[in-house]
């Protein structure tokens, strides 16, 4: 898969895990044409699975965040007012933009920004137009609100996490 496939990967999708397995498709697994047992950092087609996750990951129509289960998920820019407009139904950190960077000593450093500060201004203007039951529609098929989580759990949750 080239770094243009994984893009298209992403915005055919919507929503895709890095590598986890989940109720999303695995860019991973998408590259390595199958499941992969371990790290897919020792898959054969390990190099083409980063270069794949650089280009979504460097993509301005892609947020890089921990929507699903704490792992690195990738939302393309035509989901992005509908998770705006459902953001308090979600922990603050799941929508927060990360990436990794590198120090001059070689290591990773992961960074974050939090939101609502990385959303563009015109896509806060489109979530403000949405009306919820779309912004719920567009995101149903998702699995990103628990069926367990009322509305009053999650608000308590971010009282306790930030």
């Amino acid at each position: 898969m080239s770094p243009i496939q994984a893009i298209a990967f992403v915005e055919r999708h919507g929503v895709v895990l890095q590598a986890a397995r989940g109720s999303v498709p695995s860019l991973a697994e998408a590259v390595a044409g199958g499941p992969i047992r371990g790290s897919w950092w020792g898959h054969p087609k390990g190099k083409e699975i980063f270069r794949a996750a650089e280009a979504v990951s460097d993509n301005p129509d892609v947020l890089v965040c921990k929507l699903l289960d704490g792992k690195i998920t990738y939302v393309h820019r035509r989901l992005w007012p509908a998770l705006v407009k459902l953001a308090s139904r979600l922990r603050k950190q799941q929508l927060a933009r990360v990436w990794n960077e590198h120090t001059a000593t070689g290591a990773h450093r992961a960074r974050q920004e939090r939101f609502p500060t990385w959303v563009p201004a015109e896509v806060m203007k489109e979530a403000a137009r949405l009306p919820v039951s779309e912004a719920e529609s567009l995101l149903s098929k998702f699995a990103i609100f628990p069926r367990t989580t009322t509305l009053a759990k999650v608000r308590a949750s971010r009282r306790t996490t930030g």
